[in-house]
């Protein structure tokens, strides 16, 4: 297949895009590079640069890319930044967005695969999370990518166009190219490592008094791998619809960090910082759906298999992708 992917030069999309390409599809990104790299684009891609608000290049695009798929990451993600900036997340992450499903419907794009989240159910009562689990998003960034889940259901109907959304947490991981390169960084396992590097002097745990068996806050983290495999067997998804990624278990945060400290061979040091506001003990996801109608097959379900390729990436670039 040729697929579109946005968001490409991005952590996740950059995998995806790699992983797309190893598996025998022709593929070309889309990136603004605002928070994505160009040297994460897999050089056996094609390259556009520019923003989904753009709707004539972007349809210009579209058109002419003869894509039977579409990809798309090009959201904002910090969820700290959309409660203080809520107008750039439902502009980007819900109205560009939309301007990519016209362009896919115009073009007769068969696909849309949309990386959402499992910010779309807040706060859940009952773990592990389903598709069922009531969705009430507690910020503006769950919020945004709920309302583009909207978006294409009512896009299904009334155009035909088929679609997946793929709800998970914590990606993390790398491949042998390409990995983690955020400013500012604010996801755990690449912190961790920071430290392991010399770059900080000790990582925060927010709250070691949760009900959790050693009391650190549970999550349910995704190889990256892992990930690009479930989004290019969605590409085939026998119908539309949601669908949640997860491990089923979850590691805590010192599980995490005591697995780091086994790859690295660093004492990463460690401090007990207060709770953060709305941190639930443990986030879990079901993906038996996943399993059983897209095929998915997750191969790394461990820390210690997680962190290792993390770190190998890390130590291969140190400084992250060329600025």
């Amino acid at each position: 297949m040729k697929i579109l992917v946005c968001g490409g030069a991005g952590y996740i999309g950059s995998v995806c895009t790699e992983y797309l390409l190893d598996h025998g599809h022709e593929v070309d990104v889309f990136d603004n590079l605002i928070t994505g790299h160009e040297d994460a684009v897999d050089p056996r891609a094609g390259f556009f640069k520019g923003d989904l608000g753009d709707r004539e290049f972007l349809f210009d695009v579209v058109k002419k890319g003869g894509y039977e798929g579409i990809m798309h990451f090009a959201a904002f993600s910090l969820v700290g930044e959309s409660m203080q900036d809520p107008g750039k997340y439902f502009r980007n992450n819900l109205c560009n967005a939309i301007n990519m499903a016209d362009a896919a419907v115009e073009a007769g794009v068969r696909t849309i695969v949309f990386s959402s989240t499992a910010a779309t159910f807040g706060e859940p009562e009952t773990m592990p999370i389903t598709e069922q689990t009531p969705q009430n998003p507690i910020n503006p960034y769950g919020e945004s990518k709920l309302c583009f889940e909207k978006v294409l259901h009512w896009y299904n109907k009334i155009h035909g166009l088929q679609y997946a959304a793929l709800r998970y947490f914590n990606a993390c991981g790398a491949s042998e190219k390409f990995g983690e390169d955020h400013s500012p960084e604010t996801h755990l396992i690449p912190i961790i490592l920071q430290v392991a590097q010399g770059k900080r002097d000790k990582i925060m745990i927010y709250g070691d008094d949760y009900d959790t068996p050693d009391g650190t806050c549970i999550r349910d983290y995704i190889h990256i791998r892992d990930l690009a495999q479930a989004h290019m067997l969605a590409l085939n998804a026998p119908e539309s619809g949601h669908y949640n990624l997860g491990t089923g278990n979850g590691l805590s945060v010192k599980e995490i960090i005591d697995a780091a400290r086994e790859v690295t061979g660093h004492p990463i040091p460690a401090d007990v910082a207060p709770r953060r506001a709305g941190d639930p003990p443990r986030l879990i996801a079901d993906s038996k759906l996943a399993k059983a109608k897209l095929g998915w097959k997750p191969e790394f379900e461990n820390a210690r298999a997680i962190i290792e390729t993390a770190w190998k990436w890390r130590l291969k670039f140190p400084d992250g992708y060329k600025k």
